[in-house]
């Protein structure tokens, strides 16, 4: 099968077999490393990506599901404003600690506080309980959010 998929801003040209997950074609077809395979299951959060503004685990949704529609991955999150002010919240926090779970936990953050600015504490949380760290960052990870949160 041939698809257009637009990510980060730009449009590709995939082929690759109908039933593919977005993410091996985010990091196989693409090479966007940074979005993670953790459990396949979309359980764990590593495979994150924002679309249309909102969270999605790409694990195992079908590429062909997001025809049509904007995709941005960690690599993408840079370039919206509440993007950098997420990355800029979890180094000053130091909210990871091996680090595999964070480029989807910044996702997550960033489409959380996209859709709400002023999320309190218990929306975070239930914006993040599908996102696992297995390392205990979740302290650090919650008061990154919370300076984002009390920046805007």
């Amino acid at each position: 099968m041939r698809m257009a998929l637009r990510v980060n801003g730009q449009t590709h040209q995939i082929d690759c077999a109908d039933d593919t997950p977005l993410l091996y074609i985010l990091r196989n077809h693409l090479k966007l490393k940074g979005t993670k395979l953790g459990c396949g299951l979309e359980q764990c959060g590593a495979c994150a990506v924002l679309v249309g503004g909102k969270v999605q685990l790409s694990c195992a949704a079908l590429a062909a599901d997001f025809l049509g529609q904007e995709i941005v991955t960690i690599e993408g999150v840079e370039a919206l404003p509440l993007g950098q002010k997420v990355q800029a919240a979890f180094l000053d926090q130091t909210a990871a600690q091996c680090g595999y779970c964070t480029s989807g936990l910044v996702v997550a953050v960033t489409g959380l506080l996209s859709q709400d600015p002023q999320a309190d504490q218990a929306k975070i949380k239930d914006g993040l309980k599908g996102h696992l760290c297995r390392c205990g960052s979740h302290p650090r990870v919650l008061r990154a959010v919370q300076q984002v949160v009390a920046q805007s």
